[in-house]
């Protein structure tokens, strides 16, 4: 659909579209927040958000690395190409990565090596759902929620034309990235277009590291096989009615990148999605809102070793989700509101190649899920329920010569409760509370795997015979604020009677360790906290910013920590706003992470330091923001206390050192 390369030319002339005053009036839209969509002010002690400017600013290769830092939030980090979020210790298939609430339908999930197909160039808004508010999303998301949210199903009506182009360069990895949007109304109808390209090299670190790839030196402070190239775009529009709306939206993405766990072995991905997405709001009768969406995504990977093409994963997916939101009903002293929904997503997921470690899997989910809010004074309490119907299906490998896998189905039906309950309880403080309890069914690989992985650098194999992933989940937060001064401190915790993680065994398989994975117990508990300090206010502001975050993961089943956790991590910006200027000095400090697993790498202590400098430059029909961000000031050398690489590749991905980023984003 789109070209790999997207000539600068028609990035350029995109953006350099005229924007009637009348449009300019209409781009601000009402922000949603991800979660419980009956509350905003309960939203807002569970979830944190990154989006205009200082996305652009804090905007990374991949998803991880861009929400790193985030209080609760760290990272997988397979080097600089593959990351997924981890919240509050969780990974993987306990974090629901959606793209605007609907699935991603990857494979991201399912290996450390596999990046999630999506780039904060075509983004919007970012945001994390933490804690027991995600259970409308399922057992998937009993850790939390990341919602990538963008504007190419419009769903606000707009007259005009609007554009925006974003044009950014670092030194680091010699990474060169542009993207462009236009948006147009005419009359009912609102279209959106956008492409974006990104191209980088392999990352400078401090000290020099080995390469045996091809045409590469074999000693250079930079990490082996870290390039990334990818690009895609989307075209989509809303046809808008008195009542609502109904719109559509193609999309494409596609990546070729270096794995840097093996120096000559790359992926090649390619992503294309089709979504549709409208509302109606009744003037008359019960129904607030009916809201529904649908998508089908086509996902395919290829893992060449050299020029050979190896292991080749593909999913295809589909999914659909349906919600009523009833008007309030006050029988007494309080209003009752209540969305009631339905969902169902299947995937059809394969895997053909020498390291295909899971079989060919159909998978299949529907659910019924429904959330009710009591509002009396200042009070507000919330009561969720949510029932699945899932079926695991093994088909095997078509090879007759792979005859390692299980064939069979597994069906599961997890039951999701929740209640939670929001208090104003003095003029400057509010206090949350959500209590939970989550099923997750386990997922092909955990069910059916047996093959060598190396993503892990063992031979992984599941048992057909797991039963439902259980947890119980509770937090309880304080928020204050004065004025410009703030204060947010939550506490929280998570049993599990089952939980399902990869196992180490005495076994060997092709000279590769065993892995198994189980059920345990297992308890999650920590603590995020955040706050801004206003010290200064006379022609400009200067703010003092702060964070700070810990997780303490334990397999209680054998007294031993969890892997791949994050120690405590404190960071602290001066912030300083005059005019059309802003800018900001900080660091993030992580602590020494000494507890880990047997065989697992413990990582000492390192203060990564940054800094930027932003200036908004006024133009006739629109702005010019123009910014600078220095990473990793002191050029430190550290490892990832999250990352699997720390323990399984030593020495092949360090942190990315110092590097300088540039751009500036034009919108008219």
């Amino acid at each position: 659909m789109f070209q790999k390369k997207l000539p600068t030319v028609v990035l350029l002339c995109m953006a350099q579209l005229y924007i009637s005053p009348s449009a300019q009036a209409q781009a601000v839209s009402e922000v949603i927040i991800t979660g419980n969509p009956l509350s905003k002010t309960q939203n807002q002690n569970n979830v944190i958000s990154l989006s205009g400017m200082e996305l652009t600013q804090k905007g990374q290769s991949t998803l991880g690395e861009t929400l790193n830092n985030l209080p609760g939030v760290s990272s997988t980090y397979f080097g600089p190409n593959a990351s997924r979020p981890i919240v509050r210790g969780m990974e993987g298939d306990r974090i629901r990565v959606l793209s605007n609430s609907g699935a991603s339908s990857d494979v991201s999930s399912l290996s450390f090596d596999h990046a999630v197909p999506l780039d904060v160039l075509s983004t919007e808004r970012i945001e994390v759902l933490r804690g027991p508010a995600a259970l409308q999303y399922g057992g998937s998301a009993m850790g939390g929620v990341v919602n990538v949210i963008d504007n190419r199903i419009p769903r606000k009506p707009m007259e005009g034309v609007l554009g925006k182009f974003q044009l950014q360069g670092a030194s680091g990895n010699q990474e060169v990235a542009r993207g462009a949007l236009l948006e147009a109304g005419f009359g009912s109808w609102v279209f959106h277009a956008d492409v974006f390209d990104r191209n980088s090299q392999d990352v400078k670190v401090p000290k020099a590291l080995s390469c045996s790839k091809p045409g590469s030196p074999v000693l250079a402070k930079r990490i082996c096989n870290s390039a990334n190239d990818a690009s895609g775009g989307a075209f989509g529009g809303s046809l808008f009615f008195d009542q609502g709306f109904v719109g559509f939206a193609l999309q494409t993405y596609q990546s070729h990148y270096g794995t840097v766990a093996e120096d000559d072995v790359t992926i090649g991905m390619k992503s294309e999605r089709a979504a549709l997405e409208g509302a109606w709001r009744p003037s008359n009768g019960l129904l607030q809102s009916v809201e529904w969406q649908a998508s089908q995504t086509r996902y395919r990977h290829t893992e060449f070793e050299g020029l050979e093409t190896g292991t080749v994963f593909a999913n295809k997916g589909h999914d659909g989700r349906i919600q009523l939101k009833h008007k309030p009903w006050a029988p007494g002293v309080g209003a009752w509101e209540g969305v009631w929904g339905w969902q169902t997503e299947q995937g059809r997921f394969s895997a053909d190649g020498a390291e295909a470690f899971a079989p060919f899997s159909h998978t299949r989910m529907q659910a019924l899920f429904a959330i009710e809010e009591y509002s009396v004074g200042k009070a507000s309490f919330n009561v969720g329920v949510r029932r699945e119907q899932v079926s695991v299906q093994s088909l095997g490998n078509p090879d007759s010569s792979v005859d390692r896998f299980v064939l069979g189905t597994r069906k599961f039906s997890p039951q999701s409760y929740a209640l939670s309950s929001s208090w104003q309880g003095l003029p400057q403080w509010r206090f949350g509370a959500n209590v939970s309890r989550t099923e997750r069914a386990p997922k092909d690989y955990e069910l059916f795997a047996n093959g060598p992985h190396v993503a892990t650098a063992a031979w992984e194999k599941g048992q057909p015979g797991l039963g439902l992933e259980k947890a119980n989940s509770t937090d309880v937060t304080a928020q204050w604020q004065q004025g410009a001064h703030q204060l947010k401190l939550t506490a929280f915790q998570s049993r599990f009677a089952n939980f399902i993680g990869l196992l180490g065994t005495a076994d060997e398989i092709d000279a590769l360790p065993v892995q198994v994975y189980e059920g345990v117990r297992a308890k999650f508990s920590g603590f995020e906290a955040s706050g801004q300090w206003r010290l200064l206010q006379s022609a400009g502001t200067l703010d003092l910013t702060w964070r700070a975050d810990a997780v303490r993961a334990q397999n209680l089943s054998t007294d031993e920590a969890l892997p791949r956790i994050a120690p405590l991590r404190l960071g602290a910006s001066l912030v300083h706003a005059s005019g059309p200027w802003n800018s900001h000095l900080g660091f993030d400090w992580h602590a020494a992470q000494n507890r880990v697993p047997e065989g697992a790498q413990a990582t000492p202590t390192f203060t990564l330091w940054h800094a930027h400098l932003a200036y908004k430059q006024k133009v006739s029909g629109g702005a010019l923001n123009w910014f600078a961000r220095l990473d990793n000031l002191s050029n430190q050398w550290a490892y990832s206390a999250t990352s699997i690489l720390t323990s399984t590749a030593p020495g092949k991905a360090p942190l990315p050192g110092r590097s300088v980023k540039l751009g500036v984003l034009a919108s008219f």
